[in-house]
């Protein structure tokens, strides 16, 4: 029997109220059963939360935590559906680590050997060296199912 509001909710998941309607309403939460008008949830939407919690602090995206509870067969076992999920997250991580250190060696390149007096003389610089593009990109991991 749903009886919590989403007040009571929110404080015991950590969440804004707000931010648990927009769960609802991008499907990650079931929309629960209203009385009197009011939402009522029951303990699977606190265990839900919480996993949905749990996985923003892990640095998954909704994306990613869309497909930790949609894009698995049903009989799954979360520590499955938590392993393929988290190979993903780390090789993304490993990924955007080299991407950081390279980027890092750069800088301090830059700031032992840079003697120009102006920018213009810095993009001379820069494009008689041939490394124009260093940038860090952003990428998104994608699961394999």
């Amino acid at each position: 029997m749903p009886e919590l509001t989403i007040s009571e909710v929110a404080r015991q998941v950590g969440l804004q109220p707000s931010a648990i309607r927009y769960y609802e309403r991008i499907g990650l939460l079931p929309p629960p059963p209203r009385i009197s008008g009011q939402r009522r949830y029951d303990s699977m939407a606190l265990n839900r939360l919480a996993v949905v919690q749990r996985a923003r602090q892990l640095g998954f995206s909704l994306k990613e935590i869309r497909q930790l509870f949609f894009s698995f067969p049903k009989n799954a076992q979360a520590s499955e559906r938590w392993r393929k999920l988290s190979q993903a997250k780390l090789a993304e991580l490993d990924s955007l680590m080299n991407e950081v250190e390279n980027v890092r060696r750069l800088l301090k390149r830059m700031m032992e050997n840079c003697q120009c007096n102006s920018l213009d003389q810095c993009g001379v610089g820069i494009l008689r060296s041939g490394r124009v593009d260093v940038t860090v990109s952003r990428r998104r991991s994608r699961l394999v199912t």
